[in-house]
């Protein structure tokens, strides 16, 4: 079938974008608002984008009933300039799901979730003990599109557990830390573990070697 977006409506082609660019990895965003108060929420409109200076975005979609108020998240960050993304594995999937409930302002989505907090390095916004990695970021630009708000963060320090770094890179441990990946929608997502697949990229000249044969 072939879809032509400009006919389309807002929620088909949601459902179709994100059957489409899947999987996609969590993020766990910390921020504060300017009274101190922590927020906790999940986006999987997130991904890095460039490493010098590393650089990780984030879609996050106004608020429901079409009045372009945004998320606290898109507010936080607007006001303080700083939030936290903490890396989603299998043992926090469902302290995550707790999290993407739409309390009211006033509950902790981390008391909910019962999940506990530990002091940043370099950003006042903690990060989530139990995670066992973490990108501190401050604001590097933030857009307005349509009905959401995309924003650019700049990665300032990175936390990740000890057990998961192999110093010789250093490289994370992927195969050992069990991220999770968003899929659709209906609360689809995919674990990483025992999935990984090794596919060396081939050097052209090895390529022209082998189409010689």
């Amino acid at each position: 079938m072939h879809f032509e977006v400009e006919t389309m409506k807002p929620h088909n082609i949601y459902n179709l974008l994100i059957g489409l660019v899947a999987p996609r990895p969590v993020a766990l965003v910390t921020s504060l608002d300017e009274k101190g108060t922590l927020n906790a929420a999940p986006y999987s409109a997130y991904n890095y984008l460039c490493t010098d200076p590393p650089i990780v975005a984030l879609g996050v979609t106004n608020k429901p009933g079409g009045d372009f108020v945004p998320k606290d998240t898109a507010r936080n960050i607007r006001r303080t300039r700083e939030f936290v993304v903490n890396v989603v594995t299998e043992d926090l999937l469902a302290a995550m799901n707790v999290c993407a409930t739409d309390f009211p302002s006033d509950v902790s989505e981390i008391e909910m979730a019962g999940l506990d907090t530990a002091p940043s390095q370099f950003v006042k916004v903690p990060r989530i003990k139990q995670a066992h990695a973490a990108l501190e970021c401050v604001e590097f630009t933030s857009t307005e599109i349509g009905n959401s708000r995309i924003i650019l963060g700049k990665v300032v320090a990175m936390y990740v557990e000890d057990k998961f770094i192999d110093p010789a890179g250093p490289y994370v441990l992927s195969e050992e830390l069990h991220a999770i990946g968003r899929m659709n929608g209906q609360g689809a997502y995919v674990r990483t573990r025992d999935a990984f697949l090794h596919v060396q990229r081939i050097p052209l000249a090895e390529w022209e070697k082998g189409r010689r044969k």
